[in-house]
C-alpha cells in the first residue's frame, strides 16, 4: 500500500494525470452513449462529471490541482465555439429564410428561461443573489458568469446551474420535443441552443446538421439577448 500511495503522490503532481482522467471519462461516457444508442439519457457529459468527481473525492484532490491538468481541454472551448460556425455557414441559406421566426423565437426564449427561473426562485423563497444567479442559466457559462457577477449574484453558483442546465436539457429536450411533435429540424435546434446552450447544441450536431447549426446561432444569439435584457428586467423588477 506504501509503494501504491508513493505511485499516486508521483502523478498526481503531474498535470498529464488529470488531463488524461479527463479524457479517459469522456471516451467512457461516450463508449455507454453509443452502446445505449445515443439514448439522450445516457449524456456522455454527465457520465464523464460523475466519474471525475468520484475520483477527486477518493483521492482528496482540490479541484486547482486537477485544473492544472485539465485546463488544456477548457482552452479548446475556444476553437470549438468558433468551429459552430462550419454547419452555420453551410445552412446560410435556410437561416436567412427564417431570420424573422428566428429573431422572435430566441428573444421569446431568453425571456421565458430567465423569468422563469426568477419567479420559481421567488415562489420558494430564494434570496435576492440566489435569483439572479438562477436568471443566466441557460446562457453559455462564460456569459453567464459575467452577467452574475455584473448584477450581484454568485458567479459560482451560476457555473453550477449552467452546467446542469446544459446537461438536462441535453437529456431530457428530444424526449419532450418528441412528446410535442416538433420534427422540424431548424425548430428542434432553435430549441436546444436557447434552452441548453453548448451541451445541448453539442447534442443537436450528433444528431442532424441543420439542428446543430440552428442550436448554434440560438445559443449566441441567446447569449446576447440575455446580456441585453437581463439587467433591464432585474432593475424593473427589483
Amino acid at each position: 500500500m506504501t509503494d501504491v500511495r508513493d505511485i499516486w503522490v508521483y502523478l498526481s503532481a503531474s498535470p498529464l494525470l488529470h488531463l488524461t482522467l479527463t479524457l479517459v471519462a469522456f471516451q467512457i461516457g461516450n463508449w455507454v452513449y453509443r452502446k445505449g444508442r445515443l439514448n439522450p439519457i445516457l449524456n456522455p457529459v454527465l457520465i464523464a462529471v460523475v466519474l471525475v468527481v468520484s475520483v477527486l473525492i477518493v483521492t482528496a484532490t482540490p479541484y486547482e490541482t486537477y485544473f492544472e491538468g485539465a485546463q488544456f481541454v477548457h482552452f479548446l472551448l475556444g476553437p470549438a465555439t468558433v468551429s459552430l460556425a462550419i454547419p452555420l455557414y453551410r445552412q446560410f441559406a435556410k437561416v436567412r429564410q427564417s431570420a424573422p421566426a428566428l429573431l422572435a423565437s430566441v428573444l421569446t426564449g431568453s425571456l421565458v428561461a430567465s423569468l422563469s427561473a426568477i419567479g420559481i426562485g421567488y415562489l420558494l423563497g430564494a434570496s435576492p443573489d440566489t435569483l439572479i444567479s438562477l436568471a443566466p442559466k441557460s446562457v453559455t457559462a462564460p456569459v453567464a458568469m459575467g452577467i452574475s457577477e455584473q448584477l450581484g449574484g454568485l458567479p459560482s453558483l451560476t457555473a453550477v446551474l449552467v452546467i446542469l442546465t446544459g446537461i438536462f436539457g441535453a437529456m431530457v429536450g428530444p424526449l419532450v420535443l418528441n412528446l410535442i411533435r416538433v420534427r422540424n429540424w431548424a425548430a428542434r435546434g432553435l430549441a436546444m441552443g436557447t434552452a441548453s446552450h453548448g451541451i445541448g447544441t453539442a447534442r443537436a450536431l450528433q444528431v442532424n446538421e441543420v439542428a446543430g447549426a440552428f442550436a448554434g446561432l440560438a445559443m449566441g444569439l441567446n447569449a446576447l439577448a440575455t446580456a441585453i435584457l437581463l439587467p433591464v428586467i432585474w432593475r424593473l423588477l427589483f
